[in-house]
This record gives structure tokens, sequence and C-alpha cells, in this order.
């Protein structure tokens, strides 16, 4: 199926729209306390993406799943007893602003021991431009295969992108295991290129370690992002980085 560019596809969407990464644990890791109950039932991730005005000479996309040190593109993942609706993000910094592949997926904590968190990045020949997903409500090009399982995923689940394709070396599958610690400390790593004027998120590791994030299972909750330096074009922005610990025992 012949797909128009992805820019020119969210000037018509936009006219109808009104409004995790360490590895695995080892067998050998922290004893499993699975008796104790869950802070709340669902783990409701908020996938927070912002897109430069739209006709922009450089069109950038970028996502964020927790509160960046910049409030104004916060995201409103929580654990909670209720699944949530739709997603709570910042307003954006005037430029930036809410964008049609927005989206929230409650995911049942009682389901599994794993949280297989998909972390699905594309890229745009024609905007110059990458998009990172993890959740599977979004536009069906850019689905992200995250779930909750028995069973540890070690394949990454990604939309075939339309116009975009995904990049297998940035896209990964990290298997979770939820009983092994009381927090979910999902890391937020954001990068910049001031040359395509792009921003690059991650929230797991990847076959590329310079753009890791450091998404772990834990009985400490960690209070500060841990990302990789970048490529040396690719720049981290603190910024816009963060980290939240989410209590889910």
């Amino acid at each position: 199926m012949s797909l128009a560019p992805r820019s020119a596809a969210l000037v018509a969407a936009a006219l109808s729209v009104a409004a995790l990464a360490g590895p695995a644990p080892a067998a050998a890791g922290p004893t499993p306390i699975a008796s104790q109950p869950p802070a709340g039932r669902y783990l409701n991730l908020h996938q927070c993406v912002y897109n430069s005005p739209l006709g922009a000479s450089n069109f950038d996309l970028m996502t964020t799943l927790v509160p960046s040190l910049d409030g104004r593109f916060r995201a409103g993942t929580d654990v909670s007893d209720t699944p949530v609706p739709a997603a709570v993000c910042g307003p954006g910094d005037g430029r930036y602003e809410p964008n049609v592949y927005t989206a929230a997926e409650p995911y049942d904590l009682a389901s599994g021991h794993y949280l297989n968190l998909h972390q699905c990045i594309f890229w745009s020949d024609f905007d110059q431009d990458h998009l990172t997903t993890v959740v599977g409500t979004t536009d069906v090009k850019f689905v992200a295969g995250t779930n909750i399982s028995n069973s540890p995923d070690t394949t990454v689940s990604c939309g075939g992108g339309g116009t975009d394709h995904p990049i297998p070396l940035l896209s990964s599958a990290t298997a979770l295991d939820l009983t092994t610690g009381r927090y979910l400390n999902l890391h937020q790593c954001m990068y910049y290129f001031d040359g395509y004027r792009d921003h690059l998120t991650t929230f797991a590791p990847s076959g590329d370690g310079r753009f890791k994030a450091g998404t772990n299972i834990s009985n400490t909750p960690d209070t500060k992002p841990s990302c990789g330096p970048g490529d040396g074009r690719y720049q981290l922005i603190q910024v816009l980085s963060g980290v939240k610990a989410l209590l889910v025992h």
C-alpha cells in the first residue's frame, strides 16, 4: 500500500485531533517477592509524542514516558488500580506540541511475571527524523509489542512503519522480571543531533550501547537517569531525560 510521507499525513491528521533498560535479571538474582500484593493493578504507560511545527523545514518528533526535568514535556505514567482511558501529557513548550502518535495503554500487573518492554525506533528518510514507540494503541504502522506475560520475550515486535522503517540496531525487547524487586525504574534518555534537528529517545538497552537506557527492576528506587553517552553526533540532553520509580509490589 502506498503511503504519503509521515509529515504530510500528520498535517491531515492534526485537523481531526482535538486535544525500559537494564538487562533481564540473571537467574541468581534477588529472592522473588511475588507474595507481596502489587501497589496497583495496572501499569499505565503514557506515551507522549510531541512534534515540531507542522510544515517546518526540519520536521521533528520526540517521545516521553516519564516526567523530564523540563516539566513542559511530562508524561503521566503510573501504577494504579484504574486503567487509564487516555494519555496525560505536558502542554509542550509553545513550539513542540502533543501529536497524533500520543497514546496510553494499561498493563495488568497480575497477569504475568515479566514486563516485556518493546522499544521500537523508526527512521524517516523524508523527514530525517526518528520516532520511538513502546505501546500498542497508537497508529498501527508504529505499534510496539509491550506486554506482561509469564514468558520473557526475546524478539522485538514493531509495526511496519509505512514510509518510515524500523531500525533493528536501536529497537529491542527487554524482559523485566517483576518478581525480583519492588520498583520498576523507568529510565528515559533523550538525545539530539543539530545537523538533522532531530530528537531520539530510548527507554531500554539496544544493540547500540551508546544509546542504552538503564530501565530495571530493583528494591531501590532510582533517582537519576542512567544513559549511554551518544555517538558523537547525537548528544544526551539532560533536561529532557529522566527516571521514574514505579512501585509494582
